[in-house]
């Protein structure tokens, strides 16, 4: 049983600087502390790892590791995480990591000293140095991503399908000339949704020209930016498919900033459904993720597993669906 003692040795400090640096109590030399992280993560320590392993007594808490909780999807996912454990008697600790790698490894080490019972995570590309932090006496669920070198259960969506659903409502509608602004292509929805509505394209004899794609950030300012790229770039576009709705909110302040109007001028497509889509003008077409059943089915995997922790690990797929509003017309002739 690895204890704080070993950590210290094998850093070669003492004690005391292994707790400063694990409860951040007084400022250590950077240098230091690395050395101290990197032995925790050699020896994959836990301070309370003897009380997991023996399961003397539950926590009944849920940590929540999420990216960007202002994000109003992530606060969807996340209000029905905090409804659903609420229910089954468990409080939920929420932590945002802004997609830090760093931050998602320090509020690992900050989860396991306060003794959680299981981990619902959504995150960096790198899952699996990652979870390398996460006792294995902890049972994890992963939110749109998956891993196969550690045993956790996920909760995905099939974006593919989503981006699919997208192109074929906007070539149903007759646009042949279309623009995406994509998120971050090293997450793993955004290249998923482009793969589905590339394919949809193709079904009908379309292409998607490079100078066609932007690539953003999945916030608001970074749509309107891509959408003021996208003008320049291909202005014979007559539709826009934004690979979230803070992007299509944004892209709609750019092109009223041109003066044209959503979708006389322009049609726009968004992904997620967030409750906001139905406050823009005009309200949002979108392709809507299941977020209340994203929300309840992590929880219950994770429960599920927190009572048979060597069962095999489960995979759920939920299905997006089209949302039509008022932000969609046919093409004109």
């Amino acid at each position: 049983m690895t204890t704080i003692a070993d950590v210290a040795r094998h850093a070669g400090v003492s004690v005391a600087t292994v707790s400063h640096v694990m409860n951040h109590t007084r400022h250590v030399e950077p240098e230091t502390a690395e050395r101290v992280r990197a032995a925790i993560t050699a020896l994959r320590y836990s301070p309370n790892s003897l009380a997991r392993s023996l399961r003397r007594g539950e926590t009944k808490t849920i940590g929540l590791l999420l990216p960007d909780n202002s994000n109003p999807f992530f606060a969807g996912v996340a209000r029905q995480i905090e409804d659903a454990g609420f229910v089954a008697g468990y409080t939920v600790i929420l932590c945002n990591s802004d997609g830090s790698a760093e931050k998602e490894e320090r509020y690992l080490s900050v989860l396991m000293a306060k003794q959680i019972d299981g981990l619902i995570f959504a995150g960096s590309s790198d899952h699996a140095r990652v979870f390398s932090h996460l006792s294995a006496a902890v049972p994890a669920v992963l939110l749109d991503r998956e891993i196969h070198s550690v045993n956790v259960d996920s909760v995905l969506v099939d974006h593919d399908h989503g981006g699919y659903l997208a192109g074929r409502y906007l070539v149903g509608l007759g646009h042949r000339k279309i623009g995406v602004i994509g998120g971050p292509r090293d997450s793993s929805s955004s290249p998923a949704r482009l793969r589905g509505f590339t394919r949809a394209l193709k079904e009908s004899g379309l292409e998607l020209p490079p100078a066609s794609v932007v690539d953003s950030d999945y916030h608001f300012a970074g749509g309107r930016l891509a959408m003021e790229r996208l003008m320049e770039q291909a202005p014979e576009i007559t539709a826009v498919f934004a690979c979230n709705d803070l992007m299509a909110m944004g892209a709609i302040t750019a092109l009223r900033s041109r003066g044209l109007h959503v979708p006389d001028d322009m049609s726009l497509i968004g992904f997620d459904d967030i409750p906001y889509a139905v406050t823009t003008w005009p309200p949002l077409t979108t392709i809507a993720q299941p977020i209340e059943k994203i929300g309840t089915r992590a929880v219950s995997l994770l429960l599920e597993r927190v009572g048979e922790p060597e069962a095999p690990s489960r995979r759920e797929v939920l299905a997006p669906v089209l949302v039509e509003r008022e932000s969609c017309a046919a093409a004109r002739q």
